[in-house]
């Protein structure tokens, strides 16, 4: 008789076929957690909550060149709010980009002006200035570690007084000439000030240069390596830079396109007034930074989407001319706004620990 006794193999029901066993570690969230993961997932939300509160509270705002009044502000913050979140996602801040965007308009019209040139002129040398200004911004940063909060507040309050100082300098006065009747005038508001009819109602040309950045900004980010790049040295720059992204390069980059998006923007100012008030722009910065963080862009860098900016912007251009609209004070705008970000904030954190929880 032998020792050795053989275990019976175990009898089990087969599983059913198609099923998988799963511990609960590989187990897919729902489609809509998913989707609520989307950092501008919450932003939209809330854009759609103000847009429907002000349908009701202000009727006008039912019309169509109310929206488009409404988009054409949303534009104009909306331009330079997608090259802020950029930076942003690359972990870093500048806080010169409201002046930034009244320097590069008194760049071109001064020069234009007070050598009797061409405007074309001042909007070339307008901006290499701008490209400067960002370069000069990412270069300190880089060069010297500190934080670029510090760095460009620097450079916000340099601006800030040669904009004043240089203006009454060179014009006696706190604003400069008009130049409507310079040469390349007309073609250049054609460019960056002129309007198209849709359906008998005046549309800016901003509107459509606002969606053609956000779409390209979106593109660069999700199918690009430079795209790649910024995601990399906005988590953590030093392991970016050990598996060879250059960091110098994308950092500095990123403020440079914050110079591109100021003189842009600037240009459009310049000639839709004529005139350029060199006094603003002083806390236009806020509001950039506010539309970028209330589109999903983290104050730490490394998460955000180009998407999520629109509607930030387009949420302030709807508070800014919704409370016109529905008659009530102005001056409550900047209290609204206040409120905005902080629900949008809080929203989106609440939406993305419920897309994470298990």
């Amino acid at each position: 008789m032998s020792m050795t006794q053989h275990a019976e193999p175990a009898v089990g029901t087969p599983p059913a076929p198609g099923r998988k066993e799963s511990d609960g570690r590989t187990k897919q969230r729902p489609p809509v957690l998913r989707l609520l993961a989307r950092p501008e997932v919450g932003v939209f939300l809330g854009a759609v909550a103000v847009y429907v509160f002000f349908l009701i509270a202000a009727p006008p705002v039912r019309e169509g060149s109310a929206m488009a009044n409404i988009l054409y502000q949303s534009s104009t913050i909306g331009i330079m709010a997608l090259p802020v979140a950029l930076l942003m996602i690359g972990g870093e801040f500048d806080l010169s980009a409201g002046v930034a965007v009244i320097t590069s308009a008194l760049t071109a019209s001064m020069l234009s002006y007070q050598l009797t040139m061409n405007v074309w002129v001042g909007v070339v040398v307008a901006l290499l200035v701008s490209l400067g200004i960002g370069f000069l911004n990412g270069w300190m940063v880089v060069k010297t570690g500190l934080p670029s909060f510090l760095i460009t507040l620097g450079t916000f309050l340099i601006l800030q007084g040669v904009n004043l100082a240089v203006t009454k300098l060179v014009t006696t006065n706190v604003a400069t000439d008009d130049i409507s009747d310079m040469d390349g005038f007309a073609q250049a508001k054609k460019i960056f000030a002129s309007s198209f009819e849709v359906g008998g109602v005046q549309v800016k040309i901003t509107i459509v240069y606002w969606l053609v950045f956000a779409a390209i900004a979106t593109w660069i980010l999700l199918r690009t390596r430079y795209g790649n790049w910024i995601f990399a040295v906005g988590g953590n720059k030093e392991s970016a830079r050990a598996v060879g992204v250059p960091v110098t390069f994308t950092k500095i980059s990123l403020f440079m396109l914050v110079g591109f998006g100021a003189w842009f923007v600037g240009m459009h100012q310049l000639f839709t007034f004529n005139t350029v008030q060199s006094g603003e722009g002083v806390g236009q910065e806020l509001i950039y930074i506010s539309a970028a963080v209330i589109g999903g862009c983290l104050l730490t860098g490394g998460a955000g989407s180009a998407i999520g900016p629109v509607f930030g912007a387009f949420m302030f251009g709807m508070v800014q001319q919704g409370i016109v609209y529905a008659g009530w004070n102005p001056d409550w705008f900047k209290a609204f706004l206040g409120v905005m970000l902080l629900g949008a904030v809080l929203i989106n954190l609440w939406v993305q620990r419920t897309a994470t929880r298990r």
